[in-house]
């Protein structure tokens, strides 16, 4: 650990005490550590490498080579520092918060899940309305198509024409059984006897200009 900072920092001409090894040293301090070692050792500021050359001053001979040779000893005296306590205290308030929101995420599945239940059937039912719908305006299109087709224009005259004929045979029928009177029956009769024809004439046009596209 002493050797990774620079020489001001671990001894100084004043000092009484002894230089602590190099890294160098088969018992350096880059020897693996435990697991909780602190990674900020390359990049310590000012102030903590006067906290920890104030430390190491403090402490003995034997003391010092101690640290140098026990690892535990070493791991102690690095969790007894307060940069690395901060930094610890700083992981684990990150490691709770972290803790705490992963419990309230889990807390919001069940509500989660029923609110994407609830979107999915909305969904669904909208959907099936809108399909519902469009199927029925596509059929009365269809139907609309059909009755204003060349054929089904032809078959509406057809049956213009038989109701007519069928209109005229009921008029003659009410004359003929004294029902109305001459003039009325003639009125009527002749309405009906043009609109027969007109229908007629319209028919044989239409019949004749699907023949001539055929």
């Amino acid at each position: 650990m002493v050797s990774r900072y620079s020489p001001s920092v671990v001894s100084s001409p004043s000092s009484s005490r002894p230089a602590t090894p190099s890294s160098n040293s088969s018992g350096g301090f880059n020897a693996q550590s435990p697991t909780n070692r602190p990674s900020f050792v390359s990049q310590v500021s000012p102030a903590e490498a006067a906290d920890i050359t104030a430390a190491l001053r403090n402490k003995s001979v034997n003391e010092l080579k101690k640290l140098v040779s026990d690892k535990d000893a070493r791991h102690n005296f690095l969790l007894s520092l307060e940069a690395v306590k901060t930094q610890n205290n700083v992981r684990d308030e990150l490691r709770n918060a972290t803790l705490q929101l992963a419990r309230e995420n889990l807390e919001k599945e069940p509500w989660i899940m029923e609110l994407r239940n609830q979107c999915r059937i909305i969904r669904t039912t909208e959907l099936a309305a809108a399909q519902e719908k469009m199927h029925e305006l596509e059929r009365r299109k269809e139907e609309l198509l059909k009755s204003y087709s060349p054929v089904s224009l032809l078959h509406q005259l057809q049956d213009a024409m038989k109701k007519t004929e069928e209109e005229s045979d009921a008029l003659l029928g009410q004359l003929l059984d004294q029902e109305i009177d001459l003039t009325t029956f003639v009125q009527k009769y002749k309405k009906l006897q043009c609109s027969y024809h007109k229908r007629a004439l319209t028919h044989l046009a239409a019949k004749a200009s699907l023949g001539n596209h055929s």
